[in-house]
């Protein structure tokens, strides 16, 4: 099959060597050249994938069988045609376009599933937002409607911080939405990825759910299994599996929820492999999110997804701005029982920019606190050079 892969970073190169290690032909596509995925696809495009053109061009030049969203920033509304032309757009054209607006999937998941969600308005100016976080009330979360990452999002904590929490959302949205929402401050106990794959013609199947911590709006450490009870993972699952189901398709979607005191908040989905899901690179699962997202997606059937060992990742991050980034450590990391990384690639370093991870795995049982803590020590040896 020929997968056209929109977006190049570093979940999208896993995602690729996945699929060549099954026979499958991959085109990346990014806004800049040498990208992580492009450096193990076959063939790869530099466009601006909020150009519809230039998309439809691509699209009609290598006549995928499937188009692959990594990222947010697509003319989405493209992919209702590319369905009718007989492509299959992943998991589908209204995930992607629901996913990939906050607005969409969380009206979708309040107003029309009657999931629990933060209390929550929307923006298009300041005084909107003041408005807004004024009826929500303070502490909040205020978040570009279109971003990744963390980028644009801010927590409120008083009256002063509205101003600047709009100009930082607007200069860390994605693409040509200028909007944000502002959510109610949930006082949650902790944060959980539900990783949720769907299926042509097999049920939804779940992986143990992964703990992860948060820095700037971006994920730090991730850990799996994390520790939820039996009625909260049943509560995540049951919202998980219908937020899956309105949105229509096969593949991996990385659904995340708060769990608080009072029950189970869902707070975002995504409709594609997880960044906080590279835990599973470290073997905590038969399979990681990468080959399960594939796998959905050529209708391969999964029969199960077994948790295998307890295991946590922990990011390598730049502090500079500069062009051909290097590393030192890495004979150091390497020297460390039960532990891996991967160094992504990526051609330039910008301050807090993702460069590679660090993942540690031991048996199930383990404490999981231990885990995390020998994967942030194996992060720290690795430095990035400029």
């Amino acid at each position: 099959m020929k997968i056209l892969l929109l977006g190049s970073g570093e979940l999208g190169k896993e995602f690729v060597i996945a699929a060549q290690r099954i026979g499958q032909t991959v085109i990346a596509v990014d806004s800049y050249e040498n990208a992580p995925a492009m450096q193990v696809a076959h063939d790869f495009e530099v466009i601006n994938m909020l150009d519809g053109d230039a998309l439809d061009k691509i699209v009609a030049k290598h006549q995928p069988d499937f188009i692959v969203p990594e990222i947010e920033a697509i003319r989405t509304e493209r992919f209702y045609d590319y369905e009718k032309q007989g492509i299959t757009v992943v998991p589908s054209a209204k995930a992607a376009n629901f996913t990939m607006n906050r607005k969409a999937i969380r009206d979708l998941a309040s107003k029309e599933l009657g999931l629990k969600t933060a209390e929550y308005r929307y923006a298009t100016t300041a005084e909107e937002l003041r408005k807004g976080v004024l009826e929500v009330g303070i502490p909040c979360v205020v978040k570009p409607l279109m971003s990744s990452s963390g980028k644009g999002q801010s927590t409120i904590k008083t009256k002063a911080d509205i101003e600047k929490a709009w100009e930082y959302a607007v200069a860390g949205s994605r693409g040509d939405v200028v909007e944000v929402i502002v959510e109610a401050f949930v006082k949650f106990n902790s944060e959980i990825t539900l990783l949720t794959v769907t299926q042509n013609n097999n049920p939804t199947l779940f992986c143990a759910p992964i703990g992860h911590r948060q820095e700037r709006g971006d994920y730090q450490e991730s850990w799996q299994p994390a520790l939820i009870s039996d009625r909260d993972l049943y509560e995540a699952q049951d919202m998980a599996e219908k937020v899956t189901e309105a949105l229509g398709g096969a593949g991996i979607f990385g659904v995340e929820f708060f769990l608080a005191d009072d029950g189970v908040y869902f707070s975002e989905l995504s409709p594609r492999p997880h960044d906080t899901g590279m835990v599973t690179l470290a073997g905590t699962q038969n399979f990681n999110e990468f080959e399960l997202h594939l796998r959905a997606i050529l209708s391969l059937p999964i029969f199960e997804i077994t948790l295998e060992k307890a295991g946590a990742s922990a990011v390598i991050l730049a502090s500079e701005q500069s062009t051909n980034p290097t590393f030192t450590g890495i004979e150091k990391i390497a020297a460390l029982p039960k532990t891996d990384f991967r160094i992504f690639g990526k051609p330039s370093s910008r301050p807090y920019r993702r460069m590679g991870v660090a993942l540690v795995n031991n048996s199930l049982g383990t404490p999981i606190e231990e885990i995390v803590e020998k994967a942030k020590k194996a992060a720290a040896l690795v430095e990035v050079k400029y």
